[in-house]
Order: C-alpha cells, then structure tokens, then sequence
C-alpha cells in the first residue's frame, strides 16, 4: 500500500482522537467475545479472534459524532500489534440515514465518495453497505454502526457475519 500524505486537518483529527484515548483510556478486561457496545450486543467473533487477541474500548468525539469503539489486535512477532476487528457504534445529528452515514464515513476515511466502491447487504431487515474492510449500517437516525477489518486479514464472509450479529442490545 503506497504512502498517502494526509492533509493538516486530518492529522490534527488523528492525534486529537489519540490524546482522548490518553485522557479516557481504553477500557482493558472488555468481553474478548463480544458482549455490549453502547446499546448493542456484539454476538459474533470471526476465529481469527483467539484467546491471544486483546480487547479495548475507546471513546472520542470526530466531526460532531461521539464513537464508542471496541478493538481487537493480535501482538506482531518481534512487538508492536496490528488491528484485527474494530466494531464502532456512531451517534450524532449528521447521521441521519444510510445515505448521510456513508458520506460522513467517506470523509472521515478519507474515501473518495465517487470511487468508494460499496455493496448492499441486508442486518436484519436493516439496509447496509460493504466494501472490502468494511461493513456499515444506520439503525436508526442519530445512530451509524461500523464494522472494521482495516487489513482485510477476515475476508467478507467473516465481516459480514461479524456486522450482522451486532444487534440492539434492548431492542424497543
């Protein structure tokens, strides 16, 4: 993958997000399963998720959107660890349907919205879209929820199953 220069104010975003993840902290000792992410209940892990890979949480806030993260890394030989899954529950006015999910998504992925390739898929009677790494959905107006294989390391079989098991924890 070549190297892509972010602009200034995506770089300010970055490390704004990783100063609110020094100042909130990750919240270790999270269900490596799965379990409950801001109202909702992650029922499925792809096997590539093992007793190795360690679980966090996160929360920080990007274009007037709050996030509530969950990540998994497994540890790289030799240090360092790389991002296997991430499950991300977005809440704010900016998100008012698929449609307004998937262009705040392309700017905050820095995606061109003309050459994002994107899917359909159906969570449960809820219209999604997927690419390659990703899979997202809009439940509910005010609330986008993002599942991530960022290394495309779980293929779209194990994305896919993953981002359909992420139901509402409290369904009304």
């Amino acid at each position: 993958m070549p190297f892509v220069r972010r602009p200034a104010a995506a770089l300010t975003a970055v490390l704004a997000a990783v100063l609110v993840f020094a100042l909130t902290g990750a919240t270790a000792g999270t269900d490596p399963r799965g379990g409950e992410l801001d109202g909702f209940t992650i029922e499925h892990l792809p096997e590539q998720i093992d007793d190795k890979t360690s679980v966090s949480d996160f929360e920080y806030e990007w274009g007037d959107v709050t996030f509530r993260s969950r990540v998994w890394e497994e540890a790289l030989d030799g240090g360092g660890a790389r991002v296997v899954l991430q499950v991300l529950v977005m809440r704010g006015d900016r998100i008012t349907d698929l449609e307004s999910l998937r262009d705040f998504l392309a700017e905050y992925h820095e995606r061109s919205p003309e050459s994002w390739e994107l899917t359909g898929f159906d969570n449960g009677g809820v219209p999604g879209l997927h690419g390659g790494t990703e899979a997202f959905w809009s439940p509910a107006a005010g609330v986008g929820v993002e599942v991530r294989d960022a290394f495309g390391a779980l293929g779209e079989e194990g994305l896919l199953a993953t981002a359909r098991s992420v139901r509402h924890a409290n369904p009304a």
